[in-house]
């Protein structure tokens, strides 16, 4: 016997992308989308409310996880702790966007290897500190350059955070993606450990290290052709404002002794 599936609660996956698109707030979006589907599935009021409550009492506690770290970082950030960093990696010369992005790649993939995942991230650990060390040490070695060129930076930084975690998370034994990989495969008649998806996950890991780290290598090579005659042209209109400033004063000297 054949039954009839109600496909219209499926309408909240539609209110859901047409409030993104017309950029709408949010959390307006899916409180409409949950409504607007539990009406759709016939559900009576009272059922709604209570599903709504019970949901907001299970999770009250996860704006505070989230907001309480993010205030911290803006109070450091308003004590200088952007400057700080760019004038700690502008200490060292031999410092480039590229070779610091590659460290930090290695690092995001050891760390989250071992399940530490939260080591890094764009809001704590891009945004306020690799970011603006990869900036500093490229205005370091080339002097002021381009907002396109500040945020060709940026996006290469968020990029590596990106790579170095979705690849070493993925060595970690109790991670959910490999949990739910070998649940899957059990289901299909397919038995597998999890550490042997895991030990198989090294050599992607590795790979994603290696060819994000070409292409780290290349922004360093892009950025020396593309800066170095801005780096010469700016010494040399400081030269010439010098050269300039000192023929000056010399001419105002002459004057003061006639």
């Amino acid at each position: 016997m054949q039954s009839t599936v109600n496909l219209w609660p499926l309408i909240g996956v539609a209110v859901i992308i047409v409030g993104f698109v017309l950029r709408f707030n949010p959390m307006l979006i899916v409180a409409a989308a949950a409504v607007i589907t539990a009406i759709a599935g016939h559900f009576p009021p009272d059922r709604i409310l209570a599903a709504i409550g019970s949901g907001f009492i299970k999770t009250r506690n996860i704006p505070l996880i989230i907001l309480l770290p993010l205030a911290v970082i803006g109070l450091l950030e308003r004590h200088g702790l952007r400057e700080r960093a760019q004038t700690w990696i502008a200490s060292i010369k031999a410092a480039t966007a590229g070779r610091l992005l590659i460290v930090y790649l290695l690092v995001r993939e050891l760390t989250a290897a071992v399940g530490l995942t939260g080591l890094g991230g764009h809001p704590q650990m891009v945004r306020p500190l690799i970011a603006p060390m990869a900036e500093g040490a490229t205005e370091t070695r080339f002097g002021k350059f381009s907002d396109a060129v500040r945020y060709k930076l940026r996006a290469f930084a968020a990029a590596t955070d990106n790579v170095g975690l979705f690849f070493g998370e993925d060595i970690f034994v109790a991670f959910g993606a490999i949990v739910l990989m070998v649940t899957f495969l059990k289901e299909a008649g397919i038995t597998v450990e999890p550490m042997h998806v895991a030990v198989w996950g090294i050599p992607t890991a590795v790979s994603a290290f290696l060819i994000h780290g070409f292409r780290l290598y290349l922004l360093d090579r892009k950025l020396e052709r593309e800066l170095r005659g801005n780096a010469a042209s700016q010494a040399g209109t400081n030269t010439n404002d010098k050269n300039a400033a000192g023929k000056h004063a010399s001419q105002t000297a002459t004057g003061d002794e006639v």
